[in-house]
């Protein structure tokens, strides 16, 4: 929101406001739904897997995106109340503070949606020596080694977020780990068409390559909705940081609550990929609201 007057002059572009009933409603689903799901897998012993732990590190780089709009959202109004200023030393360092926990949800989700393509990978094409390839520690140490780095690298982009030398590395990660995943995925496909061709006379292994390439077919779908709700905001971070003045650049920020609010959106569509994709995390859950044993 902090553009400039001359870009305000310059374009005709009315700001779309999303109503705040709305945002924290979309704020808070996001974030009990992504609970849910920590819950369920802490619950039921039977998804102490590998992959069940890297869906769980996507939930919470989701909850930390909701967390971070509606922290905005309340330093926001909070402003327009006039409880806090906007350039204060208080009002900058939370300011930091909430910038730094948007950039370790967006470098959470990449890696944590890198980290579940791999494990896929892995299945489908290594099922034999799966589990000795991704144990349980094994998988604990990646998880470890992501959130260390995203922490890392939110505090350090959050802090020099004004040098170009900053900016400019976050922004090429972005398309870099998309085009990365991206192509992993084709491989993946490529290769299990090939196998699936090869072994279409074997029932018992037709069945389990149906069933690694559903896991695969939910990845494609969760890669498909984070790019939907990230790119935007994105773009505008982009848009803002190297074409505040342009016209056609301030036109496009001025639907920055709809791009925000896109965000949250994610939040709510994993979980119920989960839920519809995942039998054991559904019959989880009905035991979690019926109370049955």
């Amino acid at each position: 929101e902090n553009r400039s007057d001359f870009s305000l002059n310059t374009t005709d572009c009315t700001p779309v406001v999303v109503p705040e009933e709305v945002f924290f409603t979309v704020a808070a689903a996001g974030i009990l739904e992504n609970l849910l799901v920590l819950i369920a897998v802490v619950r039921n012993k039977n998804l102490h897997l590998p992959m069940y732990f890297f869906i769980c590190s996507l939930a919470i780089s989701d909850m930390l995106g909701s967390l971070y709009k509606t922290l905005e959202n309340i330093f926001i109004i909070l402003c327009k109340m006039g409880y806090l200023t906007r350039r204060g030393d208080f009002e900058k360092k939370l300011d930091d503070a909430m910038d730094s926990m948007f950039i370790l949800s967006l470098l959470g989700s990449i890696f944590s949606l890198l980290a579940i393509a791999a494990d896929r990978y892995i299945t489908i094409f290594y099922a034999l020596r799966y589990h000795n390839i991704m144990t349980l520690r094994r998988a604990l140490v990646i998880l470890a080694i992501i959130w260390t780095f995203c922490a890392g690298s939110s505090i350090a982009i959050a802090l020099f977020s004004y040098e170009a030398a900053t900016v400019i590395p976050f922004t090429i990660l972005f398309p870099l780990m998309m085009f990365f995943i991206l192509c992993l995925y084709v491989h993946m496909f490529l290769l299990a068409r090939s196998h699936a061709k090869k072994i279409a006379s074997l029932p018992t292994s037709t069945v389990h390559q149906r069933t690694n390439m559903k896991g695969a077919i939910t990845l494609t779908i969760f890669l498909g909705v984070f790019l939907c709700c990230w790119a935007p905001f994105v773009l505008h971070i982009l848009l803002a940081r190297f074409c505040p003045h342009n016209p056609y650049c301030a036109c496009y920020m001025s639907i920055f609550h709809v791009n925000g609010t896109l965000i949250m959106c994610n939040a709510i569509i994993d979980p119920m990929i989960f839920a519809f994709r995942s039998p054991e995390l559904r019959s989880t859950f009905k035991k979690m609201f019926c109370c049955a044993r």
